[in-house]
């Protein structure tokens, strides 16, 4: 286990510490101060890192390295940084979740409120999910299509063309990419699904901004 992987184990239950037993670090509308102060910071903080981190690798960085780098580089890059990504999102959404959740106890919370903790606990649940389940299996799955892709001297290119007309004779490499596409399509949800979760909490903080 490295040292961020314990990190994360040690927020994401300091999270779900707050929410359901909020009473241990005294939270609620009776804290001091400077503590509620502190807790909006941190969440403020850790949702706005998250959702521009998910912002700019969903929709912006991916597509450009897509369509700039031969593909083989491309998965390479990617399998380093998406457990990055991941590590780095789901210590946010932890964040965040504890600092909501210090603030607003569920007990004492309004429905409103408590939709939004549903909702920031949803983004923390996917987040993990890509982590800890379908990232690894989606760079396992990688490195084995492009092992048959070497043997068929493809995946330099730039793009999917040379893949799809190759697969179109050859079974094994259509049967992994199947394979490849089902376990990727199941990350690519889940990550969506987590930024929709940010995404409804982005629009009910902004409903609270006075400008």
């Amino acid at each position: 286990m490295t040292w961020s992987t314990r990190f994360l184990t040690a927020v994401a239950f300091l999270a779900l510490g707050v929410v359901f037993v909020p009473d241990v670090l005294g939270s609620g509308h009776q804290s001091p101060a400077a503590a509620v102060t502190a807790a909006k910071l941190c969440h403020l903080l850790a949702f706005s890192t998250g959702w521009g981190a998910a912002v700019w690798a969903t929709f912006i960085g991916g597509i450009i390295m897509f369509k700039n780098l031969p593909r083989h580089q491309f998965g390479h890059l990617q399998s380093k940084m998406f457990p990055a990504y991941f590590t780095v999102i789901s210590v946010c959404s932890a964040v965040s979740v504890a600092g909501f959740a210090y603030i607003h106890p569920w007990g004492s919370a309004s429905s409103v409120e408590r939709y939004q903790l549903g909702f920031l606990l949803s983004a923390l649940g996917f987040n993990l999910s890509n982590l800890i389940v379908f990232t690894p299996m989606t760079i396992e799955m990688m490195k084995k299509r492009h092992k048959i892709e070497r043997d068929l001297s493809i995946g330099e290119e730039v793009g999917w063309s040379k893949n799809v007309e190759v697969a179109k004779t050859n079974p094994q490499l259509a049967a992994m990419n199947k394979k490849f596409g089902m376990i990727h399509g199941l990350s690519s949800l889940a990550n969506i699904m987590a930024f929709g979760s940010l995404a409804m909490h982005s629009w009910y903080l902004a409903g609270k901004i006075q400008l």
